[in-house]
């Protein structure tokens, strides 16, 4: 395929717009302007639309296959709720609106979008209230913090330290860290969940709070996550969740049940909405009561007529952690998926989730490393140690897996489990689907065996083949751009 620049054809273009005769209120500044043309293709519309046209059909996405990427949720997004998302009272409002004379009337629909999400948020979580202006799960993560500083703040407490486990995303001590806090890791016990005698023994007045993911990053529901809160609480610490990993949970256990104090949710993994790319996403953040008064500003209100205002009297608010109000249309897909399931849908959909990812825990356990092997949650974690001592490690066993239709699982994380391969179905997947994934690992297992290069030669069928990933990410080919 070529690139749009080797399109590029002098003077060739698409159809310009009429020169507009409205005057310019105010010229740009000589320092903002390009003192040469930008360098960009000449192309006529019809190559521009066949280019990217070209492009999106190389694409990967879970709308045209299997994506068990551990620890993502990368599930089916209904139609249905994408045409929600489009229609025009939500598609074509202005972010200012609610600033204009007259502008809450016009937006009421879309604020009460918002705080019918929050409490339902709110009930499946057990939290108190939630805000929806986080872009994203670190972004939520980052926003946890902060609303944990405020609180000890407050209390003119000198706590300085967040405990994280050490088998946590790699956001969790840097959204602590961004937040003011020093991280100190908690470390894992035989059975690969956070050891809770290491957390006593680490446990200070200095300790401002735990996170912890929960289920964990291994696919593990901690059998002492109540005296863990406990623990933390005795210490006037704060619990927070670490919402990645909800899609085991929904309709069947609520964190704020267990003891958590401040929980992020990523509405793009649990609740259906779009997922990669680099966004739109989206991390509400609930909190239990004592912490209400630090959610950022402004809030969404209720009057006792039914009407819906913004609410931006908030002296202990954190402030705004976002534009506006969040990534709105986002917001709208996720209650939209929430009242067409009910109740009863979302619990099928963990229970599910749970199930599918451990019929693969237990069709692959003979075939791969299985470091722990008790039942699993919405996800499974093995490792390719074994395939490993014979030259195909997890890197290879997921180049192979493209070569078979699969996009891999994620490789290499969580860190306390070598050649990590981390697999999460989802609920979405069916049975054929799973059994020819299955089928793929087997094989490729298989041929790690008896031909281990004809793994690590992999990918083969993709327009670019093997590549060397370090030397790629410091030096990159930009031969796409043009001399200068």
């Amino acid at each position: 395929m070529k690139l749009i620049f080797d399109k590029s054809v002098p003077n060739r273009r698409g159809p310009r717009p009429v020169e507009s005769d409205v005057p310019v209120r105010a010229e740009l500044p000589q320092a903002l302007l390009r003192d040469r043309a930008a360098e960009l293709p000449e192309v006529s519309e019809l190559d521009v639309v066949r280019h990217f046209t070209e492009l999106s059909r190389r694409n990967f996405g879970v709308d045209n296959g299997f994506y068990p990427l551990g620890s993502c949720t990368m599930k089916y997004n209904p139609k249905a709720t994408e045409r929600i998302a489009h229609y025009p009272g939500f598609f074509y409002l202005h972010p200012l609106l609610p600033q204009l004379p007259e502008g809450e009337r016009l937006v009421q629909g879309a604020l009460e979008v918002i705080h019918e999400l929050g409490r339902r948020l709110c009930e499946i979580c057990g939290m108190a209230a939630f805000t929806t202006q986080p872009l994203a799960g670190a972004h939520g993560e980052l926003t946890g913090t902060m609303i944990m500083a405020a609180y000890h703040r407050e209390r003119s407490s000198r706590k300085r330290v967040v405990l994280i486990p050490d088998s946590a995303h790699g956001t969790n001590p840097a959204s602590a860290a961004i937040a003011g806090f020093a991280v100190q890791t908690v470390p894992s016990d035989e059975t690969g969940v956070m050891d809770v005698e290491a957390l006593r023994r680490m446990m200070s007045d200095e300790v401002a709070g735990l996170m912890l993911t929960c289920p964990d990053t291994l696919g593990l529901f901690h059998p002492r996550i109540r005296e863990i809160c406990d623990v933390v609480h005795a210490a006037d610490g704060l619990m927070y969740c670490d919402g990645a990993n909800l899609n085991a949970l929904v309709g069947v256990c609520r964190p704020g049940d267990l003891g958590f104090d401040i929980l992020h949710v990523n509405l793009h993994k649990t609740f259906a909405t779009p997922h990669g790319g680099g966004g739109p996403g989206a991390g509400p953040v609930g909190v239990c009561e004592k912490l209400v008064e630090f959610l950022p500003a402004s809030v969404v209100r209720r009057r006792q007529d039914g009407t819906y205002c913004l609410d931006y009297d908030l002296p202990r608010s954190i402030g705004y952690v976002a534009p506006f109000y969040g990534n709105f249309g986002i917001l709208v897909r996720a209650y939209a998926y929430l009242l067409m399931l009910g109740r009863e849908g979302l619990r099928r959909v963990s229970e599910n989730a749970v199930l599918n990812a451990n019929y693969i825990r237990c069709k692959l356990r003979e075939h791969y490393d299985l470091p722990y092997g008790q039942v699993c949650m919405h996800e499974c974690v093995f490792s390719a140690a074994h395939q490993a001592a014979r030259g195909v490690r997890a890197m290879d066993v997921a180049k192979a897996l493209i070569d078979r239709g699969f996009h891999p699982p994620t490789v290499y994380f969580p860190l306390t489990v070598p050649e990590a391969m981390m697999i999460e179905p989802t609920e979405c997947e069916s049975r054929e689907t799973l059994d020819a994934f299955v089928a793929a690992m087997i094989e490729i297992a298989e041929l790690a065996e008896l031909d281990p290069q004809a793994v690590t030669n992999c990918p083969t069928t993709t327009p670019v083949g093997r590549l060397d990933e370090v030397l790629a990410a410091r030096k990159p080919d930009l031969a796409s751009l043009p001399a200068r």
